[in-house]
């Protein structure tokens, strides 16, 4: 599978800010390894796959919102391995479809709908039992990937963290948060930027599933998670959403870095750590390693709501 990958590369950047505070900045691409199944979507999907090959399983279900990337990705990677996908989809059905959603379908994807009520149930029992009386023999993979699969690929996200002090990454589940914290060395840190309001409530999701994945039995890099944050104070106004000033901000970094960044995710967290360094969070020589997690398509629907 991963032979289809490209390898993400390091790529420093310098600016007025990070100089002044004498702050070293890279980015990991994860952006670049593949034109439609990138960043950590791929990660958190590898091993999901996998599993799902080993029990001969050939249909995929999982669940998301309308615009969500781990759709698009999951209805690419199933178009590109050979598995059937199904879409469960929040909400109601809203015609002409989304870029996000027409893309899913054209890739193959079965699209449907659940109510919002319903669709809070959706890691009970009860409804992932009448999903597979409906569609037979699936293989379930949660919202955005978040599952212990979805972590163990992403401790092969930074398999080379060098000299980086702190590792920076944008939050909607905590599983790459979680993933990156089993793969550092001593000295390292990992600071999580919730894209969600009230986002404080991920750390006990990334404490259950490091947790349940030190008990896994899974393939540990290290034997303790290294330190890990949350700063939540840079959603936005909450998942999806954007002002004119974070907006400014992505096409000012694009310009003067040469580097997209979606709006949802990375943009977001590029923005609190540009912020925070001017506010002094970060000491001299600290070498800050930001990840790009990919997620380029959503920008296109949300250009068209904005």
């Amino acid at each position: 599978m991963s032979s289809l990958f490209l390898p993400p590369f390091t790529q420093h950047i310098e600016n007025e800010i990070s100089r002044r505070a004498g702050v070293e900045l890279s980015v990991l691409r994860l952006d670049i390894m593949h034109p439609l199944v990138n960043g950590n979507k791929w990660f958190k999907l590898k091993y999901n796959l996998l599993e799902a090959k080993h029990q001969n399983l050939r249909t995929l279900l999982t669940f998301g919102g309308a615009y969500s990337n781990h759709i698009f990705a999951t209805a690419s990677a199933g178009n590109l391995f050979g598995f059937r996908t199904i879409g469960v989809i929040r909400g109601e059905e809203r015609l002409p479809l989304n870029p996000t959603l027409s893309f899913a379908k054209q890739q193959g994807m079965q699209l449907v709908y659940l109510n919002r009520e319903t669709y809070r149930q959706k890691h009970t029992r009860e409804l992932q039992e009448d999903l597979k009386q409906r569609f037979g023999d699936v293989f379930i993979i949660p919202e955005g990937g978040s599952n212990l699969n979805g972590v163990r690929g992403c401790t092969e996200i930074v398999k080379d963290a060098g000299t980086f002090n702190t590792i920076c990454v944008a939050c909607g589940t905590g599983t790459t948060l979680a993933g990156i914290a089993l793969s550092l060395n001593q000295g390292q840190r990992v600071i999580g930027f919730p894209v969600l309001k009230k986002g404080e409530f991920l750390a006990q999701d990334i404490e259950n599933l490091l947790r349940n994945y030190l008990g896994s039995g899974l393939p540990v890099p290290n034997n303790s998670p290294a330190p890990w944050e949350l700063v939540c104070d840079y959603h936005f106004g909450g998942y999806a959403k954007v002002n004119n000033e974070l907006l400014r901000f992505a096409k000012e970094f694009e310009q003067e870095h040469q580097i997209t960044l979606d709006y949802t995710y990375t943009s977001k967290m590029f923005y609190a750590v540009m912020d925070l360094t001017q506010k002094g969070m970060f000491s001299k020589g600290d070498r800050l390693l930001l990840i790009h997690t990919g997620g380029l398509q959503g920008n296109i629907g949300m250009e068209k709501r904005l």
